[in-house]
């Protein structure tokens, strides 16, 4: 498939310079507490990017972002991005652990943070984090467990000698480099310049970190706009809901594809069914892009019936799912994937069976895609590890299409892979995890079905001691090492596993003992 003609060069630079110059007066980002225009967000991005630049951060330099969905992560997003350096957005629900890992596995050269990410002091949990990291003298850090890692930025107040502190939209000095310089820089960056690495949990322990170009994630993104248009009551100009966070895809292609065009994005550091009522109505936004099950709070909350939500018809009415607009039967179009930058806007598509072979319309297969609108790879990973002989990266997901239709509808998934709320979790990470703690001999998770969140995460566990284990201990254990959408809701202590001929465990027979209450 030939990638798609977006009308001008893409890159996230160029982008927003064009935003800024042909529709800056509009609202880009808007919170309960601030509002962020296309020429604010261009010209305070401008001034960072002029600082970083000063510092030695440019063209590769891994920088992590830690920061909540909101006004500063789309100027720190767009300073780094502009002058070529690989961001790399961090969720806030990472645990300590979680974060230790994605700083190693990413080689982050500078982590930029605010001193508080809504409850949390970024500097004590940054210690907890990174071993060794409360004993460093200076600035320049020096850590095995980071060994990339030299700087880390906190913007606000900070007593740590490590941290360097910095605000985020101060202006330009002498110090820094000026706008001719920013300006030779940002023409140096390519459309096939690697732009973003996010981490996203697999079929093994550590998340992947998946890596997209410029020019994936702005023509991936284009199909933003006319979707927000055709849902906005007619005189409304298109002001959505995003209730996806910037560290994922769905987030990611929510701040890239409002580049394109004037569509404001209503965001939330933290989200809460009642302030998104609220900002929803005083802003009369005109639709919602997120998980169904955050729509269902929603509709849920008290509140929902005294808003004046009449600006956003899709809240008030139709399937809570925006992947069931438009359906017949129920079955969801697919959402995408991190893989192919948040859409299916610039790929090939193919529905094949166990041998490889193409399923007609209406069957279920293993979705396979390869194109332009796919990642550039996996990090530290070789492309064979990612794509077949033939450039087609091989999903897992179970899909169908339909005659005449170019949509694809998701069925389920081949893989273990675990998805709870919209989010992905691996069963090897938790386990892994799990079986670090010295009450647990093995542990096996997996997905069992939901009506709220799709599936929940169960964890069958041989203990070393039946008599004293305590789930609680070891939930309490886990809130160190992984996000909360990770940790199992549901413990079942069992003698054994059911193997197969192999001696592996037996997922799919474990999965059917606890379906039919067999066991649990």
């Amino acid at each position: 498939m030939e990638p798609v003609d977006i009308g001008f060069r893409p890159t996230i630079g160029d982008a927003v310079r064009r935003a800024a110059a042909e529709f800056g007066d509009a609202d880009y980002i808007v919170t309960l507490e601030d509002r962020l225009t296309y020429a604010e967000a261009e010209a305070a991005s401008a001034g960072l990017a002029r600082r970083m630049l000063a510092r030695g951060v440019g063209k590769g330099t891994r920088v992590g972002l830690f920061y909540p969905n909101g006004t500063d992560w789309v100027v720190a997003w767009l300073a780094a991005s502009r002058i070529g350096a690989v961001v790399l957005p961090f969720s806030t629900l990472y645990a300590p652990g979680e974060l230790r890992k994605v700083l190693r596995l990413g080689d982050v050269d500078v982590l930029l943070a605010p001193a508080k990410v809504l409850k949390v002091d970024v500097p004590a949990f940054l210690e907890e984090a990174l071993p060794g990291l409360a004993a460093q003298t200076g600035p320049q850090l020096r850590l095995t467990g980071a060994p990339y890692l030299r700087r880390i930025w906190l913007d606000g107040e900070v007593d740590r000698p490590w941290a360097v502190p910095f605000a985020l939209r101060d202006e330009p000095t002498a110090d820094d480099v000026d706008a001719e310089l920013l300006a030779a820089a940002e023409a140096e960056v390519a459309p096939s310049d690697a732009a973003i690495i996010i981490h996203t949990s697999g079929t093994t322990a550590d998340p992947k970190g998946v890596v997209h170009t410029h020019a994936t994630l702005m023509r991936q993104s284009a199909i933003i706009p006319p979707i927000m248009q055709q849902a906005a009551p007619d005189g409304l100009a298109p002001k959505y809901f995003c209730a996806m966070p910037f560290f994922w895809i769905g987030g990611i292609l929510g701040v890239t594809g409002t580049l394109h065009a004037p569509v404001t994005l209503l965001v939330m550091a933290r989200l809460e069914p009642g302030g998104a009522l609220e900002l929803i109505e005083r802003e009369r936004g005109t639709s919602i892009a997120g998980w169904p099950t955050f729509t269902q709070r929603m509709r849920l909350h008290p509140d929902f019936a005294t808003r004046d939500l009449s600006s956003a018809p899709t809240l008030l009415e139709g399937p809570a799912d925006l992947a069931l607009m438009g359906t017949t039967d129920n079955i969801p179009r697919h959402r995408s994937m991190t893989e192919t930058g948040g859409s299916f806007l610039t790929t090939d598509v193919l529905v094949v069976d166990e041998h490889g072979k193409e399923v007609p319309a209406g069957e279920e297969g293993e979705l396979l895609v390869r194109g332009p609108g796919i990642m550039l790879g996996y990090n530290k990973r070789e492309a064979w590890e990612a794509f077949d002989a033939d450039g087609w990266l091989h999903t897992g997901d179970r899909v169908f299409v339909r005659e005449d239709d170019p949509s694809v509808y998701f069925a389920g998934r081949f893989t273990e892979l675990i998805k709870t709320s919209g989010a992905n979790v691996s069963p090897k990470e938790v386990e892994a995890a799990v079986d670090e703690h010295p009450e647990v001999n093995h542990c096996f998770v997996v997905g069992v079905g939901d009506p709220d969140l799709g599936q929940e995460v169960v964890a069958a566990v041989v203990p070393r001691d039946p008599e004293t284990f305590d789930a609680e201990v070891v939930t309490a254990y886990l809130r160190s090492e992984l996000s909360p959408y990770k940790i199992p809701k549901r413990w079942i202590v069992v003698d054994e596993v059911p193997l197969l001929p192999t001696t592996k465990p037996d997922k799919r027979e474990l999965l059917r003992r606890i379906e039919s209450g067999e066991i649990g």
